[in-house]
């Protein structure tokens, strides 16, 4: 019997308990300009980026994930991006190097944390931003450059973890990390297999021909809800934390079977943030 047409069984979605590592933005400002996002004459409330931040931690514990802080340090505004700060897999710690001076102090203070909590550091000589540009999808990790991140850091990552590392170039300066552009909606495989969501037009030519043939299933997110950092977000496998504004893309999700829950994050995007740039994942 030929059953080519005939509609595929759905998917069942599974959630799988995370640990991550978060920073209260207790001296959230924008006082520089770093990203396009970014304007130092424009005001920021700190108490309301704290509130919404508290939304975002307190998801987060209501969906069973171990929450772990790292203190925030005054003059370092941007801390409150913790994926920046690092990149953990099989309880090793690969330190961030920024770009930016101003950014510079949240690379030493992460791994002071991470040594602390008992992790492998391995001390970056190759400027990366961490989670922001490295995303790990099975056993490979996507690497994103373009603005942020050295392609010589992609060399060291696959020194430090042994893993294959695809590099994808970003080309949107409104996009300049990869966790802007692209989002891990599956942490462990399902059925075998582990998907994403991405914005095509983030992305070079040779970048898109990798990520169609490697994820053909993906989500493709439109121009709107990236424009809001819809693809920022955070998944356990069945529940994806995404900006609330982001309704397309919360439709798409619903139908592939997750369970899109949204939090504002308004006031931390002023700073070219949302969820995902909230959270670093810790795995041992």
């Amino acid at each position: 019997m030929d059953t080519a047409g005939d509609p595929q069984p759905p998917i069942t979605r599974r959630a799988t308990p995370r640990t991550v590592l978060m920073c209260r933005p207790d001296h959230f400002t924008v006082s520089y300009k770093i990203n396009p996002w970014m304007d130092p004459a424009a005001p920021t409330d700190t108490a309301k980026a704290v509130a919404q931040w508290q939304v975002l931690y307190d998801t987060y514990v209501g969906l069973g994930h171990d929450v772990h802080l790292i203190d925030p340090i005054d003059g370092l505004p941007d801390m409150v991006y913790a994926a920046n700060g690092g990149f953990v897999v099989d309880g090793k710690a690969y330190g961030a190097l920024f770009t930016y001076p101003e950014r510079q102090p949240e690379g030493p203070a992460y791994m002071d944390w991470f040594r602390e909590a008992g992790f492998d550091v391995a001390v970056p000589d190759e400027i990366n931003e961490g989670e922001g540009d490295l995303l790990l999808v099975g056993d490979v990790v996507l690497a994103g450059t373009g603005f942020r991140t050295s392609t010589r850091s992609h060399d060291e990552v696959a020194r430090v973890f042994g893993r294959e590392v695809v590099g994808l170039t970003l080309v949107n300066p409104a996009f300049y990390h990869l966790d802007t552009a692209i989002a891990v909606l599956d942490p462990e495989p399902v059925e075998g297999r582990q998907n994403i969501a991405y914005l095509e037009s983030a992305f070079d030519a040779a970048s898109l021909e990798v990520l169609r043939e490697r994820f053909p299933d993906a989500i493709l997110v439109d121009e709107d809800d990236a424009a809001i950092l819809g693809l920022n977000s955070y998944s356990d496998g069945y529940n994806v934390v995404i900006a609330a504004r982001a309704t397309g893309f919360e439709r798409q999700l619903r139908e592939r079977g997750y369970n899109p829950i949204g939090v504002d994050l308004s006031e931390l995007l002023l700073g070219g943030g949302g969820v995902k740039c909230c959270t670093l994942d810790l795995r041992r």
